[in-house]
């Protein structure tokens, strides 16, 4: 069961990279690669609350930079607003590959992982997260406080 879950995880990743590869492919071939500034766009309208609108600008930054970690991070932000757990995840775990330490994304995979009630994964997140804050570290209390309510 374990096995099946995780290899329908993985399923899903290499679903998304393909698609994401194919849209990058397509815009390359099509000459729609003209240089232009999703992310900033996309942080505009995500800040007016176009959360839709500012989700497709941030999927084209990741198709024409496909490392752009802090478009992984918005979209995790807008799949918290919809309530969407699972692309959640996904897009913490992708900027957590392209950057390891960023605080942001183990703070917000940590409270998810919290509220998923997942003691472990949430033990070994809150021991990286308290060994790496920097600017984050007023949210500790907050996430030793959730942390307390789960029993392992």
């Amino acid at each position: 069961m374990i096995h099946n879950a995780i290899t329908n995880e993985i399923m899903k990743k290499i679903n998304f990279l393909a698609i994401v590869f194919f849209i990058h492919l397509f815009f390359m071939s099509s000459g729609f690669a003209a240089k232009s500034n999703y992310f900033d766009e996309g942080k505009t309208l995500f800040d007016k609350k176009e959360f839709e609108k500012s989700k497709i600008l941030f999927q084209r930054d990741i198709v024409f930079n496909p490392k752009s970690e802090k478009s992984y991070l918005y979209l995790a932000k807008i799949f918290k607003q919809n309530k969407n757990e699972e692309e959640q995840e996904i897009n913490l775990d992708n900027v957590l590959l392209l950057n390891p330490q960023n605080e942001e994304a183990i703070y917000m995979l940590t409270i998810l992982k919290i509220k998923q009630s997942d003691y472990k994964k949430a033990k070994e997140l809150k021991e990286k997260f308290a060994l790496i804050c920097e600017s984050f570290c007023s949210k500790k209390s907050e996430i030793e406080k959730s942390f307390n309510k789960l029993t392992p």
